[in-house]
């Protein structure tokens, strides 16, 4: 009976540290992730300002996909 608790401890101890070392990888093909900043505008079209004075910005993260070389299209005739 010790010998079998023995062994399922054995085999949860091996299991957990090649799950916790297991961690992903980032893939070559994904893609770079760029922050975005836009001024906010009111209904007038003049950027809205904070108390400091500074002009207010919505930022966004976008995936940036690079894009892949090709041959020119021959013009048609």
């Amino acid at each position: 009976m010790k010998s079998l608790l023995i062994s399922f401890a054995l085999l949860f101890s091996i299991s957990s540290v090649y799950a916790t070392s297991a961690a992903p990888t980032p893939k070559a093909s994904e893609p770079e992730k760029v922050k975005v900043c836009v001024d906010v505008k009111d209904k007038e079209g003049k950027p809205v300002k904070d108390a400091k004075g500074n002009v207010k910005q919505n930022c966004k993260e976008m995936k940036a996909h690079k894009k892949l070389e090709g041959t020119q299209v021959p013009p048609k005739k």
